[in-house]
C-alpha cells in the first residue's frame, strides 16, 4: 500500500502553487576530461521575488551532485578551465541601477570565487583561451562624455532603428582580454561598430569562438548598436595580437554563431537559406583562411539552432526543432545525410538555441523533457548510445497528477499541421469539457511534445488544451516556414481553425465551451481569429498581442527586420501599405464579440504596448466586454516569479469566468504561498 503522502501526490493536479516546486535547468557543460557535467540550477523564491541560481556538478557515472556555487543572482554561463581545475561563469553584482552581470573564476578545490571584471556595463558573453591564461569577454562601451551635465539638459541623442523606449543612445559592445589570474583588462576590438546583442527572447548573443591555438578569435559584427540594424550581420576573425580583423567570408549579412573547428582550419557558421530569414538557418562550414565555404544541411530541411563540432572534427552536432518533438543529429562534414540521434521521450530544451553540450570524448549532454516530465538533465555516453537521465530534481511535479499529451496532425491548403492536445488531470472517458487553446508565439517557434506548466495549469482545472502549430512554424521544414510569407494571419488562421475542427469531431470536448489565448504571435493568432472567426470563441486572452503591423514594424526593437516577412516597407507605396493593414487584426476588431482579457508589459520591447491599446480601445468603443491588464516591465515577458504566476493567475481565472459552469471552476488561493 503507498503511503499517504504518495496517494496524495498521485491525486493532486498541477496548480498555481506548484508552480513553486519547479526547478530549471540549463547550459549543460563537460569538464575536460568528460567525467562531469556543470550545469545552472534555478529556483523560484516568491518572497524575494527572483530567482535564485546554483551552480550544480554532476557525476556522469553515478549522477552524484556537488554544489559549486549557491543561490546567487543571475547565474550563468558556466565555462570550465582548459585544464579542468576551475569553472568560470557570469554572475549579478550591485543593486539597482548599478546591477551587472561581471565575471568570476572559483577553484573546484574550493575557496570563494574570485571576480576578473569590474565592467560598468556589465559582461555579456565570455570563451576561455585554450591555454587557460586569459579569458576574452564582450562589454558595451560607457557612453561618450555630453556637451554638459545631463540634469541640465544635455541629454540629447540620436534615434536610429531602434525601439521606442530607448532614451540614450545605445552604446557599441567590444571584446575585452582578462588574465585568468587576475589584472588589468586590456581592449581588443574598438570603433562605431558592435558585437550584436540579443534583447529576450531569443537565441544568446553569438558566443566568442577562440581558435585552438589561441592566436584568433571568430565573431560576429554589426554596424551599430542599434537593435534594428542587426540584420546586417557577418563573421569576422580577430588577431589577438595585433588586433586586425578580416571577415570570413564576404557576406554583409545574416551570419552568426561562428565556431572553430578542433584543428582550427575550419569555422562553421549560421546562415539562413538564400539570404533571408523568411526561410530556414543552415549550417555552412568554411576554410578558416576565409572564404564562403559551403552548405552542410542542404538536405536537411530543418530550422538548425545549434552547431556543435564533435572532437573529432569530422561531424557536428545540430539540434533544431523536428515535428512534435526538438531532435538532434550527426552531420558528416564531407557529405552524406544527417543522422538522427535516438533520444527516447525525453526532447531537447528548446528557446531559440538547443540547450546541449559535447565533451572531448564525444559524449552529448542535454536538457530535456517530455509532456509528463519537467527538465532533467540526459547524457548519451556517444552518439549511438542510448540516453541516461542523470537528474530527479523535479521528482515532486513530475509525481503529481497530470494531464496526458498526445500529437495530432492535420491538412489544411494541402499543408500537414501538428500540435499538441492535453487531457484533463482528472478526464473521465465520455464527460465533455471546455478547451482552451494556447497558441505559440514567434512565430518561428513550435508548440511539441515537453513539459508546459501553462498547458498542466489549464488541465489541472478540467481542460482541454490545444496547442497548434500553424504555417509559420519551424517545425516542418522550409516550405512551411516560409508559407508565412506576406500572408501573416490569413493562412495561419485557417490551419488552426482546421486542427480546432478535427478536434470537435472527435467528440471530447463541449463545443460551446472554447476559448483562444497566446502570447506574442500568439496574441496576434489570437487577436486575428476573435476578428475572423467571432462566433467559435466564448473568451480570448490577448497577450503581448502584435495588433498593427505598422506599429511593429516603427516601434519594436526588430522593427525594420520585420519587413522582410511582409514583402518590404510599409511605406513604400499604397500597395505595400494596404497589404500591412490587411495583415493586421485591429483592421478586423470592429467584428469582435468575444470577451477578451488583455495582457501586456509597459516597456516592452518587442511588442510595443501601443498595440495593446488600440485593441482595447477598440474592443470598448464596441461595446465588446474586455480588461487590459498590465505590469511595469521593461521586457517581453517576465524574468521575475511572482509576475509570471500572476500573469498565469489572469489568464486562467478569465478563461474560468466564461468556460466554467458557475461554481465548478477550482478555488484559486490569492495569499501567493507555494
Amino acid at each position: 500500500m503507498l503511503p499517504a503522502t504518495e496517494l496524495y501526490a498521485q491525486n493532486h493536479p498541477f496548480g498555481l502553487a506548484d508552480l513553486g516546486k519547479l526547478t530549471g535547468l540549463s547550459d549543460p557543460q563537460f569538464a575536460p576530461d568528460g567525467k562531469t557535467i556543470a550545469l545552472v540550477k534555478s529556483t523560484p523564491d516568491y518572497d524575494e521575488n527572483r530567482f535564485f541560481t546554483s551552480l550544480v556538478l554532476v557525476t556522469v557515472a553515478n549522477g552524484q551532485q556537488r554544489v559549486l556555487a549557491e543561490r546567487r543572482i543571475s547565474l550563468s554561463q558556466p565555462r570550465w578551465s582548459p585544464n579542468g581545475q576551475q569553472l568560470a561563469y557570469l554572475a549579478r553584482t550591485g543593486a539597482g541601477k548599478d546591477a551587472s552581470a561581471q565575471l568570476f573564476v572559483q577553484a573546484l578545490a574550493g575557496g570563494e570565487p574570485r571576480q576578473l571584471t569590474t565592467a560598468r556595463k556589465g559582461v555579456q558573453h565570455y570563451a576561455w583561451r585554450p591555454d587557460g591564461s586569459a579569458l576574452a569577454f564582450v562589454t558595451a562601451d560607457e557612453p561618450a562624455n555630453l556637451a554638459g551635465p545631463p540634469e541640465k539638459g544635455y541629454d540629447a541623442f540620436e534615434v536610429g532603428n531602434n525601439d521606442l523606449f530607448l532614451t540614450t543612445a545605445p552604446t557599441p559592445s567590444h571584446i575585452w582580454l582578462v588574465p585568468a589570474g587576475g589584472g588589468d583588462a586590456r581592449r581588443l576590438t574598438a570603433g562605431a561598430w558592435s558585437l550584436p546583442v540579443t534583447i529576450p527572447p531569443g537565441a544568446p548573443s553569438s558566443p566568442l569562438s577562440w581558435r585552438p591555438d589561441g592566436q584568433q578569435l571568430a565573431f560576429v559584427r554589426v554596424p551599430t548598436p542599434y537593435s534594428g540594424d542587426g540584420r546586417e550581420r557577418s563573421v569576422q576573425l580577430l588577431n589577438v595580437a595585433d588586433g586586425s580583423i578580416k571577415p570570413l567570408t564576404g557576406r554583409t549579412a545574416m551570419e552568426g554563431y561562428p565556431a572553430f573547428s578542433p584543428d582550427g582550419t575550419q569555422v562553421a557558421y549560421w546562415y539562413p537559406q538564400n539570404g533571408t530569414t523568411v526561410n530556414i538557418n543552415e549550417v555552412w562550414v568554411a576554410p578558416a583562411a576565409g572564404g564562403e565555404g559551403r552548405n552542410l544541411t542542404p538536405a536537411l530541411d530543418r530550422d538548425v539552432f545549434r552547431a556543435i563540432w564533435m572532437p573529432d572534427g569530422k561531424s557536428l552536432l545540430l539540434g533544431a526543432l523536428d515535428g512534435d518533438r526538438t531532435s538532434l543529429w550527426l552531420q558528416p562534414l564531407k557529405g552524406g545525410k544527417a543522422r538522427k540521434l535516438a533520444l527516447g521521450a525525453a526532447s531537447p530544451a528548446w528557446s531559440f538555441w538547443v540547450d546541449a553540450g559535447v565533451s572531448r570524448q564525444g559524449a552529448i549532454a542535454f536538457v530535456g523533457s517530455d509532456p509528463g516530465r519537467p527538465a532533467e538533465l540526459y547524457y548519451l555516453a556517444s552518439a549511438t548510445a542510448a540516453p541516461k537521465r542523470l537528474t530527479d530534481f523535479n521528482h515532486d511535479v513530475q509525481a503529481l497528477q497530470l494531464g496526458k499529451a498526445e500529437t495530432l496532425s492535420w491538412q489544411s491548403d494541402g499543408m500537414r499541421n501538428d500540435g499538441q492536445l492535453t487531457y484533463p488531470a482528472n478526464y473521465v472517458p465520455g464527460k465533455l469539457y471546455p478547451l482552451v487553446l494556447v497558441i505559440h508565439g514567434g512565430p518561428t517557434a513550435a508548440s511539441v511534445a515537453t513539459f508546459s506548466s501553462l498547458a498542466q495549469l489549464f488541465a489541472g482545472r478540467g481542460y482541454f488544451v490545444f496547442e497548434p502549430n500553424y504555417r509559420g512554424s519551424d517545425n516542418l521544414g522550409n516550405a512551411y516556414k516560409s508559407a508565412i510569407f506576406k500572408d501573416a494571419g490569413a493562412g495561419p488562421g485557417r490551419d488552426v481553425m482546421a486542427g480546432l475542427a478535427q478536434i470537435k469531431r472527435s467528440g471530447l470536448i463541449d463545443s460551446t465551451r472554447i476559448g483562444v489565448s497566446g502570447w506574442s504571435y500568439g496574441g496576434y493568432m489570437t487577436t486575428w481569429l476573435i476578428g475572423h472567426y467571432p462566433q467559435s470563441w466564448k473568451a480570448a486572452v490577448a497577450g503581448a498581442a502584435v495588433t498593427d503591423w505598422f506599429d511593429q514594424y516603427n516601434f519594436g526593437d526588430a522593427n525594420v527586420q520585420r519587413g522582410v516577412s511582409m514583402g518590404g516597407s510599409p511605406w513604400l507605396g499604397a500597395e505595400q501599405a494596404q497589404s500591412y493593414r490587411d495583415q493586421s487584426p485591429i483592421s478586423a476588431a470592429g467584428q469582435i464579440r468575444t470577451p477578451t482579457l488583455i495582457l501586456a508589459n509597459t516597456g516592452d520591447p518587442r511588442v510595443p504596448i501601443t498595440q495593446s491599446y488600440k485593441l482595447y480601445h477598440a474592443l470598448k468603443d464596441n461595446g465588446v466586454t474586455t480588461r487590459f491588464i498590465a505590469w511595469p516591465v521593461p521586457a517581453h515577458n517576465a524574468s521575475d516569479p511572482v509576475r509570471q504566476r500572476e500573469r498565469n493567475r489572469y489568464w486562467l481565472e478569465w478563461m474560468d469566468q466564461y468556460l466554467q459552469p458557475t461554481g465548478q471552476a477550482p478555488a484559486t488561493p490569492r495569499s501567493g504561498s507555494n
